[in-house]
């Protein structure tokens, strides 16, 4: 787990490396997160390619998989600061509830109907699901 960690930071770096070189308004680990799925992906096409057992192809990688899984299990801890940092600016808070009321719901409005949009338009060339046959459950 080490090493898989490891590529974590590095892949955390190389983002903020590259976002503080080319001053972009994207934070370094998000387009360290974004590099690595594209190296994950990367690695997946190319070894589909050379192997016949494409379903394990470039994601079989043990470590890296259970540290996923260790980092979400702990995901919840990460809420206590920002819980923390809400209650210290409750005045601020509340002296512009409006805006902050009005942005919330707006917002959240906004990215259901980008998100049916982009689902319509992903899947309009498909069978309805009704004519999709029954695989027990089984996604993939």
């Amino acid at each position: 787990m080490p090493e898989a960690f490891l590529t974590l930071l590095l892949f955390q770096l190389l983002g903020s490396g590259l976002q503080m070189l080319l001053h972009l308004p994207i934070p370094g680990p998000v387009i360290g997160m974004f590099l690595l799925a594209a190296a994950l992906l990367w690695r997946r096409n190319r070894a589909s390619v050379n192997q016949a057992d494409t379903a394990r192809a470039g994601f079989d990688s043990p470590a890296l998989g259970a540290l996923a899984r260790a980092l979400i299990a702990c995901l919840g801890l990460l809420f206590v600061p920002a819980g923390v940092g809400l209650v210290t600016q409750m005045p601020l808070l509340m002296a512009n509830l409006l805006p902050i009321a009005v942005a919330l719901f707006g917002s959240t409005l906004l990215g259901l109907l980008v998100t049916a949009f982009v689902m319509h338009r992903a899947t309009h060339d498909r069978p309805a699901p009704e004519k999709i046959a029954d695989t027990g459950g089984q996604v993939l």
